[in-house]
Order: C-alpha cells, then structure tokens, then sequence
C-alpha cells in the first residue's frame, strides 16, 4: 500500500472508481455504485483484497493518463527492458459523449504490454469482498477465474493459466518487447441473471478510450490559463459523477485521515449541497449545460417536495438517500494506521443554514452563465 493517496491514479466509469498505486497495484474498488461495499481495499487494509501486476525485480515507473481520458498507462522501467499496463473501467462499446456511464458493463481491464526486452512480471488477485471480511471461494471457469463471496461475483479472464489458494490467483510471466496480455474482470451482484460481464480487454480498452475522448471534446470551450491542467480537471469531476441520478460524490473514497494517525476518518463518498456552488463553477468552467443541468435535476428529485418547517439536509446519497448513517469497520486498520475507519457519514444529521443560499447561488450562476432555468429548477425554487 502507498503512504501517499497523491500517488494513486484514478480510473472511473461514471459509477464507480478504482485507484491504482504507483507499484501497479488496485487498491481499492466498489462496484457498481461509489458508496458500495468494497471488492479490493488494501488502502484502508492490507489483507482487505488488491489486484496487482508488476515487475517481480527492481524497476522505476513513470505514468500518464492517456490524453483526453481518465484510461492511465503505467511504464515500469527494469535493467533488463520496459514494460507498460494500461488500466481503466470499461465503458460500452460505442457509447459517446454525455452517454458515459449510461451503460457500463462493471468491467476492470488491464493490460500488459513488453516495451523494450524482457521483463519478468507477477500478477496477483486477491478479492475480499465487503471491505475485507468475506475471502471468496474460486472456481475455474473457462478463460478464467470465477470468485464469489458474499454479495458479490467476480469473473477474472485471461490468456493465461492461474494458479490457486485460499482466496488468491496468480500467473507469471515474462514479458517480452511487441508482447502484450490483457484481462478483464467483470463484477455482478451474487445472484444477478448471467453473472459478471466478460469482455475482451483489448476490444474494452480502445472502446474506453474511445468514450472518453468523444466526451472531452464536447468541452473544449475554455481556453485560458493551464488549459491541459483544467480539461483534465473536468475529467475528473466527470470521472466523480454518479451517471445514473447525476450526483457528483466529494470524494470516491472513505476513511482517509485529515492527520496520520488522527481519528477524523469520513466517508465522503456522497453528494454535499454546501458545495453546490463551487461544483456548479466547476462545471460551468469546463463543462457545458448537460452536466449542470443533470446535477439540478439530482438535487430536485432528492429534495422532494418541501412543507413549512422542513429543512434541507447538508448533504445527500447519490440517489438522494437521506439516512447516511454512519458506522465503523473495526476489523480494519485504517489509511496508514488511521482509525476508526467509516461508512456513512453522520453530518447527514447536521442543520446549516447556508445550504439554500447554495442553491440559490448556483441558480443564479446557472441562468447567467448557462441559459435559462429547466422547469425542474424553477419548481426546486419556488418551494
């Protein structure tokens, strides 16, 4: 596990994210929706699940997110040659632009690519279902790896033979320059019709870069001070939105500590009114209407209809739950020894009385900025 969350990559698909660490390890994942219970959560544990792939002797690594994407490509330098793996959560085949997330198949791709020489390299799949507490049983299926435990199913496939413990896969290899391996790994709900999704990685891959560059490029308009660094934050915050409702979650993680060692450990993985306005700047500067507009119309639907006396909460889930009620995962250490760790976020409880000059505020922004008010609004405000 890093000792630095700044030296995690960031992959999404508008549903939920994965964070990947400099030594190509995943350390975190919640399938299907960002404040989900966890599959791989070695950033809060190290025995809580990770999925890793990297050289097995002394390397270097240099990383780049593959323009115009949130798809991250890691090159691992060895004395002996250079190798890359390109990771990303899959989008659909040809979905475009404001249609991320729509239909995403809950798909993790990597893939192994020999740069220059020879590299012998070490992959290792270790799934621990609700944030670490189930181990699943796995079963060989073809092409692959079927895991389950708990709530959830897991289907690794690959080109290569895996070898099998108690709860862990690994293959190894060696990678040599012009060769390339690739894996998806697809998660369902335990008792879904069909099971996980299997796709070839390859075919993935380009299809994701694919989306996500046709929606960069709908948001082209600014063009001011440290363009490529603003563009690539309009990514993010894309990469940081719940597609289905149009929430836009804090943070895609929970538990990471204000102070090493402190106790102020907050899931933030929901959607704060009291930081409407700067996420509706946000999306002015880098986005365009679409977003904006679906952002107001999460925030009119989890408001529901308002009587006299009724406050507006601080803060909602990303499909407008109000109960967010909080407690501890005690099994688990915590981001370098923080503790407690926590799920559901007691502030959901807090009254301030800021939060309808939020949204009035980035009313005004919307009309001013971005055109005139969608009925949803207008209704929103005239309660």
């Amino acid at each position: 596990m890093d000792d630095s969350i700044a030296d995690y990559g960031f992959l999404s698909d508008c549903r939920s994210a994965a964070l990947v660490s400099r030594d190509g390890s995943v350390d975190w994942w919640c399938p299907g929706r960002f404040d989900a219970a966890s599959v791989f959560a070695r950033l809060l544990d190290e025995r809580a699940g990770h999925w890793s792939i990297r050289p097995t002797v002394p390397f270097r690594v240099r990383r780049e997110y593959l323009a115009g994407t949130l798809v991250l490509r890691t090159v691992f330098h060895t004395a002996g040659g250079a190798v890359a793996v390109t990771d990303a959560l899959a989008q659909a085949p040809s979905t475009k632009g404001h249609d991320l997330g729509v239909a995403a198949p809950q798909v993790l791709l990597r893939c192994v690519e020999g740069v220059a020489g020879t590299v012998p390299v070490r992959m290792e799949w270790a799934p621990r279902m609700e944030y670490g507490r189930v181990t699943p049983r796995m079963a060989a299926v073809d092409a692959g790896v079927l895991a389950t435990g708990g709530p959830a199913a897991l289907r690794l496939a690959g080109p290569l033979p895996l070898a099998m413990a108690r709860g862990v896969a690994t293959a190894e290899m060696t990678v040599a320059a012009g060769e390339a391996y690739a894996w998806s790994l697809g998660f369902a709900p335990a008792y879904a019709a069909g099971g996980p999704a299997s796709l070839d990685p390859r075919r993935a891959l380009d299809d994701t870069v694919a989306a996500w560059r046709s929606w960069a490029d709908l948001h082209r308009a600014y063009d001011g001070w440290r363009t490529d660094l603003v563009r690539h934050s309009a990514l993010v915050v894309q990469g940081l939105t719940y597609r289905p409702s149009g929430a836009v979650v804090a943070a895609p993680t929970t538990s990471l500590p204000e102070q090493l060692g402190g106790e102020r450990n907050y899931d933030y993985r929901y959607a704060w009114l009291r930081d409407f306005t700067l996420t509706m700047r946000a999306l002015w500067v880098a986005a365009c209407p679409d977003e904006a507009q679906a952002l107001f119309g999460w925030v009119a639907a989890a408001t529901g209809q308002l009587g006299d006396g009724d406050s507006v909460p601080i803060m909602y889930g990303i499909e407008g739950e109000r109960d967010l009620t909080e407690r501890s995962l005690d099994h688990l250490a915590g981001f370098a020894g923080s503790r407690p760790v926590r799920v559901g976020n007691e502030a959901w409880r807090q009254r301030q009385h800021d939060v309808l000059g939020e949204v009035l505020d980035a009313a005004y922004l919307f009309r001013d900025r971005l055109g005139p008010l969608p009925d949803e609004i207008r209704t929103l405000l005239v309660q």
